[in-house]
């Protein structure tokens, strides 16, 4: 059993989770070991997560609900523990990005977050935190939930194309990946475009940019670097960038262009190659 240390449940999201599920186990008259078996985890985990050394899943949640009888209470909270994950200077973003109504990515390196599969992300994301991977990765796919809320945000991605072609993980991942930006085509709410090579200089060159726009408050701009990012109202901003995006949708392909590009890169670059001492059919 993991040594019981005092959590400050104000201390942050995830020692209030912590000192929640200790106490409503304890209510229940279960240890951890017991708790464990019904949600099928060691009890280890069960006492890493009540002193805050381990984030919970959103499946972990769901299921502590369900062996507790909580009506949903883990369910609701693992999302702000999960957004407390993020890097401080991100947190910021993705509570505008959940809020926003409309969405208008540009991405010059990276496929935009939302549309990242699980194996995308875990690649991207070892590389600089392979110590904090499964809580970043896990932060990550929780974003991913507002496109598959009952009124999700309208979401214009115009990707790069040299993003296509950069391997990240494996050709199986990027295979995946690309697979995933095409499963889009059936959402009507998600548009893609791909700025082709041929544009040659175009007013995203400074790097990637995103719009978002809300029902009652301002739109807001938001780059970022390597360590920080910058969100602004400035009407100014605004203004500029809005007709920057709207330059790039005219410079990238159509959305049926733009897929039928995606599928090509996808079979011709990350197709089924032959194995060690295969031959490829001529």
């Amino acid at each position: 059993m993991v040594n019981i240390r005092d959590l400050d449940p104000s201390a942050s999201p995830l020692d209030y989770y912590g000192s929640e599920l200790r106490r409503l186990r304890e209510e229940a008259g279960l240890k951890q070991i017991q708790l464990g078996g019904m949600v099928f985890c060691t009890a280890s985990l069960i006492g890493q997560i009540e002193t805050a050394r381990k984030v919970p899943t959103r499946d972990f949640s769901e299921r502590v609900d369900a062996a507790l009888g909580t009506g949903g209470v883990f369910s609701r909270l693992v999302g702000l523990v999960l957004r407390s994950q993020l890097p401080a200077w991100f947190q910021a973003y993705a509570e505008m990005e959940a809020r926003a109504t409309y969405i208008s990515a540009y991405q010059a390196q990276v496929v935009y977050g939302l549309l990242q599969t699980e194996d995308y992300a875990r690649a991207l994301l070892g590389v600089d935190h392979p110590d904090k991977l499964d809580e970043l990765l896990a932060a990550r796919m929780e974003r991913r939930r507002i496109l598959a809320r009952e009124c999700p945000p309208v979401l214009w991605v115009v990707l790069d194309e040299a993003l296509l072609h950069r391997e990240v993980g494996s050709p199986e991942t990027m295979r995946k990946q690309l697979g995933h930006l095409l499963a889009f085509r059936d959402r009507p709410w998600v548009q893609l475009q791909v700025l082709p090579f041929s544009a040659g200089v175009h007013t995203g060159m400074m790097g990637s940019f995103n719009l978002l726009r809300f029902e009652d408050d301002p739109d807001i701009f938001y780059a970022e670097s390597y360590d920080s990012g910058h969100m602004t109202a400035n009407s100014d901003v605004i203004r500029e960038r809005s007709v920057g995006y709207a330059r790039l949708q005219a410079a990238a392909l159509s959305p049926e262009s733009s897929a039928a590009l995606i599928a090509r890169v996808m079979e011709e670059r990350y197709g089924d190659r032959p194995g060690p001492g295969e031959r490829a059919v001529a």
